[in-house]
């Protein structure tokens, strides 16, 4: 499936920008994203709110009329994860996130698994690849003796073969996977102001994501923190409506 093909694509997600809602409560997340909406492509809810508030979050935000994106990083055996992904679906979730490190079975049961619970309504599965937070050095401790980028590529194969709609990867990794997979949609975390000065190592601004061929943009702090978040995604969404890549 071509990224620009996927269900609902086109006309879903104008605006690049996912806003990550890493809020204390589930009231706080649709006030946020109701703030921003005029801004922003769509929500991002994480597992502070799925594990908190709990997956009606997710039902509460597809009523603004954006795409939600739940990113449970799904990672268990195949039945667990189908079992999982059937329930986000049903809470209209667009797109649902599982770990590749667990396998070809397993992506192909979230893949399944989200298909019923949606039903007619566009879903996918992404790929989660090398986490943000991570550099070569922790692969290393953990007896992974490749570079981010050499695992990023592998794992854009197996999450292709294993009908995956597109990946989550570092800005760094984004011409791995275009090199390897040319056809799953590119899903970027890690966009901050200033490179670096957090918990995430591998990051970018959001021109430079665009520019190395993101498709979607999962911004958190940088709004969610901010003093105007309304304002600061305005900022966001100017700063790179002009960047090739930035339409579709």
């Amino acid at each position: 499936m071509n990224r620009h093909d996927a269900p609902g694509m086109g006309a879903e997600v104008e605006n690049p920008i996912i806003v990550a809602l890493d809020l204390a409560t589930a009231e706080q997340a649709v006030d946020l994203a109701e703030a921003v909406a005029p801004h922003v492509g769509g929500f991002k809810v994480g597992l502070g709110l799925l594990h908190g508030p709990g997956p009606g979050t997710i039902d509460a935000l597809v009523r603004l009329g954006k795409p939600v994106f739940a990113d449970a990083k799904l990672h268990d055996i195949p039945s667990q994860v189908a079992a999982a992904a059937y329930r986000l679906g049903t809470h209209g979730a667009r797109w649902i996130t599982a770990h590749v490190s667990g396998g070809p079975a397993m992506l192909e049961a979230a893949v399944e698994g989200l298909r019923k619970g949606a039903g007619a309504a566009p879903a996918g599965v992404l790929g989660v690849t090398v986490l943000t937070s991570l550099g070569r050095g922790d692969l290393e401790r953990i007896g992974i003796q490749r570079t981010p980028g050499q695992l990023v590529g592998k794992m854009a194969k197996v999450a292709s073969a294993s009908g995956c709609e597109g990946v989550v990867c570092s800005p760094h990794e984004l011409n791995v996977v275009r090199q390897a997979e040319a056809s799953l949609l590119r899903v970027t975390p890690g966009i901050r102001a200033v490179a670096g000065g957090d918990d995430q190592s591998r990051t970018a601004s959001a021109e430079d994501a665009i520019r190395m061929g993101a498709d979607l943009l999962v911004i958190g702090r940088p709004i969610t923190a901010a003093d105007d978040p309304a304002a600061a995604a305005a900022a966001i969404a100017a700063s790179i409506a002009g960047s090739p890549g930035a339409t579709r």
